[in-house]
């Protein structure tokens, strides 16, 4: 897209225990270690993608929240990770009544997007927007700013099933407020090798959906369950974990779509 300055990819799964949040934090991790300027908008009101990273719920002065009632910019509410290039816009539970507060308003689909076409948020050249496990304004607000959705599905026997949900509120959104929307891909998550189920659901995923669904499959991992806990991606946590190397790969996968992308 001519004059294109970052790219905004919205990573959501109404179903809630997919790995969304753990892609989130660890594919921005790794796009950063590979020199990509990142920033995360934690749109979710628990919040883990912001204390998974480390940030303490009393550093969190402001939050998404004041970026979509729109009392504050991106450049005040940004805070800085203890990964190198990744910043965040945390979350906090004032997100909760986000919806009684815009719901009357002509514009509040369309908070985000605005908040993100500022030069704070340009200056990044990858936005990742963490979205609650549900569809709801906070979702659509995610939706209508973004380029891209990346969807994180777990490896169990009723994913094709919510993946068809998710793919018709895409539909849905590229109708009504972002014809530019698109699928930037679907990323298997937890997946154990040593289970059949598991190895039948990702057949059937590419069966139907071909190439939107990535090469790389994150596997069922306890370093990757445990990093959270000690505010760190896996990736910073340990490195070398199976875990890790896997959103590794799937950052080279983003990095190759977008290139494909921008030549076609």
């Amino acid at each position: 897209m001519a004059g294109e300055k970052n790219r905004i990819i919205t990573i959501a799964n109404q179903k809630g225990g997919v790995g969304k949040t753990t892609t989130a934090i660890n594919l921005a991790t790794a796009l950063a270690a590979i020199g990509e300027s990142v920033l995360i908008v934690d749109l979710d009101p628990q919040g883990n993608a912001s204390t998974g990273l480390g940030i303490d719920r009393r550093d969190r002065k402001f939050s998404s929240y004041d970026l979509l009632i729109g009392t504050h910019g991106i450049g005040d509410i940004v805070l800085e990770t203890a990964v190198p290039n990744l910043s965040i816009v945390p979350s906090t539970m004032d997100l909760l009544g986000i919806e009684m507060e815009i719901a009357q308003e002509s514009d509040r689909v369309f908070r985000l997007k605005r908040a993100l076409a500022t030069a704070e948020a340009l200056a990044y050249s990858y936005v990742l927007v963490d979205c609650p496990p549900s569809f709801n304004l906070l979702t659509m607000n995610a939706m209508a700013a973004a380029h891209s959705v990346l969807v994180p599905l777990q490896c169990e026997f009723f994913a094709l099933e919510g993946l068809s949900q998710l793919l018709e509120t895409v539909d849905q959104v590229r109708r009504s407020v972002n014809p530019l929307l698109d699928i930037q891909g679907i990323v298997l998550t937890m997946f154990d090798s040593r289970n059949n189920l598991a190895q039948q659901v990702v057949s059937d995923v590419r069966t139907h959906l071909g190439d939107k669904v990535y090469h790389t499959l994150i596997p069922r991992n306890v370093r990757v369950s445990e990093a959270p806990s000690y505010g760190k991606p896996a990736i910073l946590y340990d490195l070398k974990c199976a875990g890790s190397q896997a959103y590794l790969q799937l950052a080279s996968e983003v990095i190759q779509r977008e290139r494909l992308r921008k030549a076609a």
